[in-house]
């Protein structure tokens, strides 16, 4: 047999969803399986300073061919930039994306994804920050509009649901929130998981699709995120969702299929919250 990269043999494992041996038919790895070539609409999920996680969007982004590509890191206004770029000359691109600054990891992690976008219409999906802030406020059916009970977005959650959400925020925080933020951060979720699909369905509605989202996996959760916005607004689209994560769970992964890679050195996010101040 021949041993394949680290990265594919990975990849290869999760697509598969059981654990094989070290080695494996380097072929084995694409297409990619049936049922995320037929989903109307893929998403792929990645934790955003993960290279291995962009290489593997790339690849799948390649071997599915989409019509239409929706970033979560994009505005509408950037994507719109992007048009007659050369998407193979990374200068280029990241110059009419006005990316440096935008508060997203380095744009040479991102680059193979757009390389290998071929003709895909490019979409972003980001809401204006005061929007996501004003979610907060207010809630997010009255930020999003006149579509939100279409999005399920007027109806509150679930009180057990509720606060589990808000201690997944409390937790991804590093415990260092006053209380009474959390129901509005919780909102500001809803709202951009809603936004991110409304997206993705016009994007489907415009080039017919497949549509590719790109997007934290935490977006790709198919009871909280955008697979759910979507099984709520348009229940007749079908739907893949792909995961990446960092070290094994200690419960199944919320998505269709999902990809678990070793953790990547980088500094602790919570350290900010425990230094003390100078």
């Amino acid at each position: 047999m021949t041993r394949i990269a680290p990265l594919l043999l990975t990849l290869l494992l999760a697509l598969c969803g059981q654990a094989l041996a070290d080695e494996v038919a380097a072929d084995a790895l694409l297409p990619p399986p049936a049922a995320m070539q037929a989903a109307q609409i893929v998403i792929l999920g990645e934790i955003h300073d993960n290279p291995d996680h962009h290489e593997t969007q790339a690849a799948l982004v390649a071997a599915l061919a989409p019509a239409a590509l929706v970033f979560e890191m994009l505005t509408p206004a950037q994507a719109k930039a992007s048009l007659g770029v050369d998407r193979l000359n990374a200068t280029a691109m990241e110059t009419a994306l006005a990316w440096d600054g935008s508060g997203w990891p380095d744009y040479t992690l991102y680059h193979p994804i757009f390389a290998a976008s071929g003709p895909a219409r490019i979409y972003g999906a980001a809401l204006p920050r005061e929007d996501v802030r004003r979610a907060m406020v207010d809630g997010a059916a009255a930020v999003f509009g006149d579509e939100a009970p279409r999005f399920g977005l007027s109806d509150p959650l679930a009180a057990d649901e509720q606060a589990a959400r808000e201690a997944d925020q409390m937790a991804a925080h590093c415990n260092a929130l006053p209380p009474e933020m959390l129901p509005g951060m919780v909102d500001a979720q809803r709202l951009r998981d809603a936004a991110f699909a409304r997206t993705a369905l016009a994007a489907l509605a415009e080039t017919g699709g497949p549509v590719v989202v790109i997007t934290g996996s935490g977006h790709a959760d198919i009871q909280r995120g955008i697979p759910a916005a979507l099984a709520t607004a348009a229940p007749d689209v079908s739907v893949f969702s792909l995961g990446q994560i960092e070290g094994r769970p200690d419960t199944t992964p919320p998505f269709d299929q999902w990809i678990i890679t070793d953790p990547r050195a980088r500094a602790d996010p919570c350290e900010s919250f425990t230094k003390p101040a100078p």
